[in-house]
């Protein structure tokens, strides 16, 4: 009996122990859900706050942003307009001078019709007069010119033969003058190309706001490529186009290259346009050097000082009178061959003559003389033969 009640109490001490147990691990359960619910809505507090924190800095940033486009935006307007005021200020005198030009080419027209005018007078005067002695001599001119010659033929004889000898002499004078000048005339119908005096280069941009980026904060970058180059850069309203402006045309030459460096790059600052433009002065040395070697094969001369050949490669950077000097010089060196040819002359010589004959422009801007004067001095120091450094100094 007593065994039966043990048993039973034990069942029941064991459904009160898993009932106990079962209470216990929901208990804990349910603590361990409110926990996480707790952890879970503090972290969607935070990352609401964290949200709206990051949208305000957001909208503080893009403020900023914009507060500085528009002060950009009216630097370069400001820039733009200090550029345009130039621009007006240069066509202005430009125009004044135009129209001085105009004024001075009127003024020279009314001088040329009033000696016309002058010249017909005279004409008109002598026909008067030479009517007048006819009528009072009651001869011809013809007449008269005979009787005078047959009265005073024997006494004058040696004064006349004097002045015979006289007129031989004007008259070779006068045929060389008309030999030179036929020349000259020569020399230029062969000049194959002729170009119109310009200071100006244009260059070509992919758009229009490549001209700010040339101009630079505050005019910096445009700045630095005026003083390593020596030239003015326009920008106006012209698109996609900026000008260069100078009387060098190997300055304008060396700026464009540098600039077309820099926009296919991209890059455009201040130590960058200096390495752009000594790579660009790279460059251009050797195409005038090139340009010398082409001259002197073109005319078929050689041996030449390689620093000759550079001095002679500049002048295809030369006009004179809207004609490439070098493109003259390789014209004179072939006539100046055709007429030693015909004279018996050294032709090789002759060559050399007409082809430095200028070569004294390719520095004329740099050294003071005359380019003769500045060219003698040039075939001196390189051991020119002394026909050759003659006609050089001679030639004009």
């Amino acid at each position: 009996m007593l065994a039966g009640l043990e048993v039973i109490l034990g069942i029941i001490a064991l459904f009160i122990g898993i009932a106990l147990g079962y209470y216990v691990r929901k208990q804990k359960a349910l603590s361990e859900i409110n926990s996480a619910e707790a952890r879970a809505q503090k972290i969607v507090n935070e990352a609401k706050a964290q949200e709206k924190e990051t949208v305000i800095k957001a909208q503080e940033k893009a403020l900023v942003i914009i507060e500085e486009a528009k002060r950009e935006e009216t630097r370069r307007y400001r820039e733009l307009n200090e550029f345009q005021k130039r621009l007006e200020k240069r066509e202005t005198t430009f125009s004044q001078k135009l129209l001085e030009l105009q004024d001075k080419q009127q003024k020279l027209y009314d001088k040329v019709n009033q000696i016309e005018e002058a010249k017909e007078k005279i004409i008109a005067i002598r026909k008067e007069q030479l009517a007048k002695l006819e009528k009072i001599a009651q001869m011809t001119k013809d007449e008269a010119k005979e009787i005078l010659m047959n009265n005073v033929e024997g006494e004058i004889k040696d004064a006349l033969l004097s002045r015979v000898k006289k007129l031989e002499q004007e008259s070779t004078s006068e045929l060389e003058e008309k030999t030179k000048a036929m020349l000259a005339i020569t020399m230029q119908r062969l000049a194959p190309t002729y170009t119109a005096e310009v200071t100006t280069t244009t260059v070509d941009l992919p758009n229009d706001e490549m001209k700010g980026r040339i101009i630079g904060r505050e005019g910096r970058n445009i700045r630095a490529i005026e003083n390593l180059t020596g030239v003015e850069i326009i920008v106006d309203d012209t698109p996609n186009v900026i000008t260069i402006s100078g009387f060098s045309m190997i300055r304008r030459h060396l700026a464009k290259r540098a600039l077309e460096k820099l926009i296919l790059d991209g890059r455009i600052h201040p130590t960058k346009i200096e390495d752009a433009i000594e790579e660009a002065k790279k460059e251009l040395a050797l195409d005038i050097k090139k340009a010398g070697e082409e001259a002197m094969y073109d005319v078929g001369v050689t041996g030449f000082d390689p620093k000759l050949v550079q001095i002679l490669g500049r002048l295809k950077y030369r006009t004179s009178y809207g004609q490439n000097i070098l493109s003259h010089s390789v014209q004179v060196a072939h006539l100046c061959s055709l007429l030693a040819d015909q004279l018996g002359a050294d032709v090789t010589i002759a060559k050399k003559a007409g082809l430095l004959h200028d070569i004294g422009k390719a520095v004329d801007h740099e050294v003071q003389g005359t380019h003769p004067e500045i060219g003698k001095n040039i075939g001196q120091k390189f051991n020119l033969q002394p026909e050759v450094i003659n006609a050089i100094a001679t030639h004009h």
